[in-house]
């Protein structure tokens, strides 16, 4: 075997393609898009090194365009579950005894084809499986994919090269960091295909096996994902990608004796449900388990009098709309001076008449649908609420169609109490919801913001008042794992703002980082003594 300490390529970020009129990407991205829209493909589990199909399909239909059938993909059940688990150990061996640089290679592969000749192709399925714009398809499912791949790499290589900083006479200390002992279970969420690919990969890297459950509707796109880490070189069985009822799964899981962690993101409430099931099965596994999770959000944006109200505004639309609000880090509340609102309400609704809504394959529209039917419905049941209450202002949208996908307007709400329904809870959709403070009362808004919510994902202060951000800074540096001075809470940077919450958004162990490794792995300490003592006897024994 060879030895040696390496050095891997060091990471920068992937720069972001713009998709301007009559540049190659935009050229290759409306290809792309063609010719997944003119086929119907047949999507398998991934079991060890087999694809599995079981007869049992569900249809994926872009949200923006119902009408359209991309394809259908395999439903298993507990059966499958197991088989994955399976294959995972049986793979467990050989994965973690491989030399740690041939992991890297592999994902430093991975993330060179997502840079390019897979760029393109993830791009237009996140576009047409999970109705993203080119930009936000963009930003995700390439630049950010790719930045974790490369960056993790990094990561584990300086996790690997710390050691005990001191050996005594005639002592070596060192420090090896051990894959987790068993299966990590992956679960990721509908509405980023780079955590549907960090996820399972951060884990795989740290030298463990996987079994993978993507969400219902984000399978067009992790099908992608795991042709990518095939065509890296990725073995079988190091990753098993699987389709189940979400119950059935964890029934399996939850109850597995080799079962190790879980790497999550997703709602509270059902990582609260994983968290309680762990806890009642503790007894069953060889270890504790590691629980890693990033949930919901409740995000605000705070705007102080000294603020820039073009800055504020600004803000508001792209933090709140971009993706049709459905990112965990999404303004969905806000807090505005009433010397500010006029100006800033005045932006908003002027630019906000500008927004297209329509499917991601015409680049011209901003908004395009929500998820699914049910989410669709969620939104218009908040909204019809909203419309009918008195201490509600619909100050712009409140309209929704769902006869071609689930189009909900961008809308805008100004309350009357800062503590109505939609300041509190995560609808997950393009409402935001605004409180307009008196400007003397800069203190107390921020109590407000502190307990209004649960949650503690991310939050934004805008002002020019050095004094203001300052304290603004440490009032609320509980209420979100994610801060922004002057900016929108949206659009964390791998290597540069690591992503994670604290609260009810979760366990705060940051992707994007080092933290987020270190807990896929078990250290062991080493002590080497060359000239062992030969007598128990201690000096102090003597007469």
């Amino acid at each position: 075997m060879l030895k040696g300490f390496f050095n891997v390529p060091v990471p920068v970020n992937e720069p972001v393609l713009n998709y301007g009129p009559n540049s190659p990407e935009r050229a290759a991205l409306k290809a792309a898009l063609e010719k997944a829209r003119a086929q119907q493909i047949d999507i398998p589990m991934y079991i060890g090194g087999e694809e599995v199909r079981t007869g049992n399909l569900k249809e994926l239909r872009p949200p923006h365009d119902h009408q359209h059938l991309l394809g259908t993909f395999h439903y298993g059940d507990k059966s499958h579950v197991v088989a994955a688990i399976d294959a995972a150990l049986a793979a467990k061996a050989d994965w973690e005894n491989l030399p740690w640089e041939q992991r890297a290679a592999i994902f430093l592969k991975a993330a060179e084809l997502v840079a390019g000749p897979y760029r393109a192709i993830i791009n237009a399925a996140t576009m047409l499986g999970q109705s993203k714009n080119a930009y936000q398809a963009e930003i995700d499912a390439a630049c950010e994919f790719i930045d974790f791949l490369r960056f993790n790499v990094q990561y584990m290589t300086e996790i690997y090269q710390q050691q005990p900083p001191v050996s005594g006479k005639g002592i070596w200390n060192r420090l090896e960091q051990r894959p987790l002992e068993g299966f990590v279970f992956a679960l990721t969420p509908f509405n980023f295909t780079a955590i549907a690919g960090n996820l399972p990969a951060s884990a795989a890297m740290m030298g463990n096996v996987v079994v993978w459950k993507p969400a219902d509707t984000q399978v067009y796109a992790a099908n992608v994902i795991m042709q990518i880490f095939k065509e890296a070189g990725l073995p079988d069985g190091v990753v098993n990608l699987i389709y189940a009822d979400g119950p059935e799964v964890g029934d399996v899981v939850f109850s597995h004796p080799d079962f190790a962690g879980i790497h999550f993101t997703g709602s509270t409430k059902v990582f609260q449900h994983i968290w309680g099931e762990i806890g009642a099965n503790i007894h069953k596994y060889k270890t504790y388990p590691r629980i890693v999770g990033e949930t919901g959000g409740k995000d605000f944006v705070l705007a102080h009098p000294s603020a820039d109200a073009d800055v504020v505004a600004t803000a508001l639309l792209r933090g709140a709309y971009e993706y049709q609000g459905q990112k965990c880090s999404a303004a969905s509340r806000a807090y505005v001076p009433a010397s500010l609102w006029p100006a800033v309400k005045e932006h908003m609704v002027r630019e906000m008449a500008t927004f297209k809504m329509g499917p991601t394959e015409d680049f011209e529209n901003f908004i395009n649908a929500v998820i699914s039917e049910v989410s669709f419905d969620k939104l218009a049941k908040y909204i019809d609420a909203a419309k009918t209450d008195a201490g509600v202002e619909v100050v712009a949208g409140g309209n929704y169609d769902k006869s071609k996908g689930w189009f909900v307007e961008p809308t805008l709400l100004k309350v009357d109490d800062p503590k109505y329904v939609t300041m509190c809870e995560e609808l997950f959709g393009p409402v935001l919801t605004l409180y307009v403070y008196e400007d003397d009362q800069f203190e107390q808004i921020m109590d407000v913001i502190d307990t209004t919510s649960i949650y503690a994902l991310t939050g934004s202060i805008i002002s020019q008042d050095r004094y203001a951000i300052a304290q603004a800074t440490q009032r609320l540096r509980n209420a979100a794992g994610n801060f922004y001075i002057n900016d929108k809470p949206t659009g964390a940077v791998v290597g540069q703002q690591p992503f994670g919450g604290a609260r009810g958004s979760g366990t705060n162990d940051k992707a994007g980082s080092m933290i987020n490794l270190l807990r896929w792995v078990s250290p062991r300490t080493i002590k080497e003594t060359f000239d062992p003592p030969k007598d128990y006897r201690y000096p102090f024994l003597a007469k």
